[in-house]
């Protein structure tokens, strides 16, 4: 079991500075994404019917899996800590791995819906011979804040999963308990943070 820093005087209080910690961390997150659906809103305003036609061509069908599967992936992390608390480290370390396979299926997946738009010309930037097939039209802003957005979500979906392998690794050692929680309920809220952004990007790219 780790040992408690130098610069702590309780178990608790460095449980709450981690807390605290990744707490204004997710935040700073939020804020970052809550811009980009705020640039969404703008452009959709100016561009309802290129907006709408983005939408149209979106993969709903890869998108609503990928939402469920992170739903699913939530769950298992949220069950991981649970069952650390009640000290049953095998099934925590298993519950940790199968939000990790999720997390890899979701960026297969993306992976697949990326190339599907690619193959109809539609690259990021405004590049390929779809805008060139509509050059009248403002299609660029609505693939742009979508490869924008899908493509930094990824990115954190990449984060999470390496987050979650090192306390995984961590937990497997003996580094964490019942006693010493506060390292894995910390990677569990950033996984559940990837979940929620996603949320909010499925319906704004994939139904509206």
């Amino acid at each position: 079991m780790s040992e408690l820093a130098d610069h702590f005087d309780s178990p608790e209080r460095q449980a709450h500075a981690a807390r605290l910690g990744m707490w204004v961390f997710l935040g700073s997150e939020l804020l970052l994404f809550a811009g980009l659906f705020t640039l969404y809103g703008a452009y959709r305003t100016k561009f309802p019917a290129e907006f709408a036609e983005g939408v149209r061509h979106s993969t709903k069908l890869l998108g609503s899996l990928n939402t469920a599967i992170l739903l699913v992936s939530s769950s298992f992390a949220a069950l991981a800590v649970e069952q650390l608390r009640r000290a049953r480290r095998g099934r925590a370390l298993g519950l940790l791995l199968a939000t990790q396979a999720c997390g890899v299926v979701f960026l297969v997946l993306k992976f697949i819906e990326y190339s599907k738009h690619f193959a109809l010309g539609i690259y990021p930037g405004g590049q390929g011979r779809f805008f060139a097939a509509h050059a009248s039209a403002h299609f660029e802003p609505f693939w742009t804040l979508y490869f924008l957005t899908t493509g930094l979500h990824a990115l954190h979906v990449a984060v999470g999963i390496l987050v979650l392998a090192f306390t995984t690794l961590a937990l497997g050692r003996g580094s964490f308990g019942p006693k010493f929680i506060h390292p894995v309920h910390n990677a569990t809220l950033y996984w559940h943070l990837v979940d929620l952004i996603w949320i909010f990007v499925w319906p704004l790219y994939y139904l509206a």
